[in-house]
Formats: C-alpha cells, structure tokens, sequence
C-alpha cells in the first residue's frame, strides 16, 4: 500500500519566480457559426489530408527501431524531410508541412516513453532477475545511447562518466542474454503509427487572421484563404488546431491558453471519495455527486444497443452511419457536460484543501449480467479522473491517490474484513453497517492520512 501525489498527464505547468504566479494550460473550444460551402470545406479537407500524408509518411520512414537516433533533436529528420520532395509534390504550404512533421515527431517520441514504460514495469514484475539484472536493464533504459545501440546491434558508444557506469553494471550479468530480452520486449509493445483520418491540421499564427467576425485560413492556394465566421469574436495569438466536422461541413477550433491557477483560502476539507458506476462520487461523509449518471450511462447504451441492432439488420439498404455517428456526439457531450458540472459542485461545496482518490483498478470483462457488462464498459471512469485531476489544478487542490488492496472490503471502523450486499456493508466484527461507497470512501481517507 502506497500513495502518489498526482497530476494530470499533458497538463503542462509554468510558474513565474518572481511573481510566483503558477499557470496551467487548458483548451478553449471556437465553433463556426454557420456550415462551410462544399468549396470551401473541400479546400480545408485538401489540407487536412495532406497532412495526414505527411505524418504516415514520417511514421513509416523514422517510426521504427532504426530511425530511433534521429528522434531527439528531431534536425535531422527535418532535414530529411524538406530534401525528401513530398512538400513539394503534394503543392503543400510550408507552415503545414513542418508543423506535420513536428506533430509526428511528438506522437513518435510519446509513444517511445511508452514502450520504456511497459518494458520496466516488466522488469519488475519478473521474478527471474536478480537485482544487478534489474539494474542494468534498467539503467540501459535511462541512458538513450545505450539503449538505442542495443535495439539496433552497433557498438555502445557513451561519454566517459556513463562509459565507467555500464562496464561496471556489464560485468555483472549476462548482457548478451538482457540484450536480448530488451529486444524482445520493444519488439512486443512498438507499434507503427498511423493516421487513418484526416480530421485536421495545426495552423501557425502567420497561416491565419481573425476578423469581420471569423477567421480566415489559409488553404493550398496561394494567398486566397477561406472564411469561417465564428459564434465568438474572441481572438487568439498562438498555434491552433483546426479539427474537421466533414459530415456537417464544420470545424472546430482548440486553442491552447495558460490560465492562472486559483487558491481558495476558504478550501481547508480532508475529503475521501470513492467512485461508481451509477453514483458518479461519494465522499467519506455520505454527500453524493452525480447521481444521475448511471442514467445517462444506461440511457446511451441502450441506444448503441438498439442502433447496432437496427444497422445490422438493414446494413445493406443503409451502410451509413452519419447519423448515428453525429447522435452519439451529441450525448456524449450532453453526459460529459453533465460529469463536470457535478464536479464542479462537488468541488464548490466540499471545498477539499486535500483530495483522497483511489487508484482505479483495470476494467475487467465479464463479470455479472450481460446488461451490467454492457453499461460498466460504457463508464466515463477515465473521463472522469481527468477532468478531476485538471479541476483541482486550476483550483489548487491536492491530490493524493490510494493504493491498496482490498479498499472497498475492508471495515472502515475496525478493519476487519467485511460483505456486501445490495449496495450495503456489513461487517460481523464490529456490526458495521454503512453505504459500501462511503465505507470505501473513509478507507481511502484513513489510508491517504497515514501515509501523508
């Protein structure tokens, strides 16, 4: 049993030290206001799959083991680029071009992190290795010289410091056999990237010009930029993404923006929290949050359910799925918006100056009735610790996360282990009897304390 203080993953922090003013980056939602032309949203399209050209192809030229060494700068794949002549044959602007390349180079380097990250997490978990095994590997891992000579069989070539460091490690395994198992595991987690679609773009401030109510943006076309009149006259100077709605012939744009962090003098509470299916959060004092989620959650798969059915049936009258794919949208944004306006007023009323969460378990299959399965695999669970852990950012929480076994059995006044049944917890103990989501609320609460 263990606790982490954690932090949104992609929530980037900036903090000025003479003002010691803490920024956090969200993102702010532009719509247009009214449907593109077909012409118009044609252009953007043309864009948009040229892009997408650009990234597949960086993906299939550098994505694997070999093109590992010219990751990081990333110069030398961009020069690799502009000497490879695609912009050139696709007639692509150059702003488009690069900022193709430089998304492809980030998605590359991502999901390189995650490859390190599942082979060390299986390091440790296997029991044949000896410490000094674990040690190396782990270490070749740190060192990116070291582990990329290895993935592509060259000699390991470190600076004199690093070089005194692996023979040392090297001299007490058998690297040839470690080596091996290191290839093995990037072998069996590396996967090629590719984008399927073409859903948008990254546009620079140069390629770009808000005005007369809208924004224009540039196109393929020399010096002719399309129109999109937009539902607000905000206006931004930073890099954007364009994301394309082509079945409503609309966009959508995501502008990244630093807002300051808040801090609640008034946010003093120790709150634990438990989360669930139907009940979106209970707290270790009984206040629930989100009790209509299971609702929502039931409602929209019911619907999936029906339309599947339906689509199945008549799938070859009707192989489309605009509508169905343009109404799964629409609730999906009516529950998320649901989902944080309950956290929004979970935060304003519990004011938590500290937040203890559990960490969630993997989603398991099967489990009860079909009916259950269906709706537990539809659960906004993830959905839902994002937004909270971004929430509480911008508001100057701190969470803490509860690791432990057994959180939701265990008795939360004597810690013995207890039952459930129909939503409530027994224990033959002690004669406890409370709501099982406050029990585990408190449990999460008493551990997260004493390991503070």
């Amino acid at each position: 049993m263990s606790s982490d203080k954690v932090s949104p993953e992609g929530t980037p922090y900036e903090k000025n030290a003479s003002r010691s003013i803490v920024k956090v980056c969200r993102t702010i939602h532009q719509h247009n206001q009214e449907p593109l032309s077909d012409v118009d949203m044609q252009k953007l399209l043309a864009v948009a799959e040229d892009y997408r050209t650009v990234k597949n192809y960086v993906y299939a030229r550098f994505g694997g083991i070999s093109g590992l060494p010219k990751l990081y700068p990333g110069y030398t794949i961009q020069n690799e680029m502009t000497k490879s002549g695609l912009r050139e044959k696709l007639g692509m602007p150059s702003v488009y071009f690069y900022l193709a390349i430089f998304e492809a180079l980030g998605d590359l380097k991502n999901q390189w992190i995650q490859v390190k990250d599942r082979v060390l997490k299986a390091v440790g978990q296997n029991k044949n290795f000896t410490s000094e095994d674990a040690h190396y590997l782990r270490y070749v891992l740190k060192v990116n010289n070291c582990f990329e000579a290895i993935l592509n069989y060259t000699p390991i070539e470190l600076t004199k410091g690093y070089e005194s460091q692996y023979q040392e490690l090297a001299s007490l395994v058998n690297c040839h056999k470690l080596d091996n198992y290191l290839r093995r595991q990037v072998r069996k987690y590396q996967r090629k990237l590719r984008a399927e679609q073409a859903e948008g773009f990254s546009i620079a401030e140069r390629a770009y010009r808000y005005g007369d109510h809208g924004i224009y943006l540039s196109t393929k076309e020399s010096r002719k930029r399309v129109f999109v009149p937009l539902t607000d006259n905000n206006q931004y100077t930073r890099q954007l993404y364009i994301k394309l709605h082509r079945e409503k012939n609309g966009l959508e744009i995501l502008v990244p923006i630093d807002v300051r962090v808040r801090r609640h003098e008034d946010y003093e509470n120790q709150v634990g929290i438990s989360f669930g299916i139907f009940t979106m959060l209970t707290t270790d004092k009984g206040c629930t949050y989100g009790n209509l989620l299971g609702e929502y959650v039931i409602r929209q798969t019911e619907w999936i359910q029906k339309e599947n059915r339906s689509y199945q049936k008549n799938r070859q009258d009707n192989p489309g799925r605009k509508r169905y794919t343009e109404q799964k949208r629409k609730m999906d944004e009516r529950l998320h918006t649901y989902i944080n306006e309950e956290l929004n007023r979970f935060l304003r009323e519990e004011k938590p100056k500290v937040i203890y969460l559990p960490k969630l378990p993997t989603s398991n299959q099967g489990g009860k009735s079909r009916e259950y399965n269906r709706t537990a695999s539809m659960w906004q669970r993830g959905y839902i610790r994002r937004r909270l852990l971004q929430k509480c950012v911008q508001q100057s929480v701190e969470v803490v996360e509860v690791f432990g076994k057994d959180i939701s059995r265990g008795c939360s006044q004597c810690g013995e282990m207890g039952t459930g049944k129909d939503g409530v917890f027994l224990c033959s103990a002690c004669g406890l009897k409370l709501d099982r989501k406050v029990n585990a609320a408190r449990n999460v609460k008493s551990r997260g304390e004493a390991l503070k």
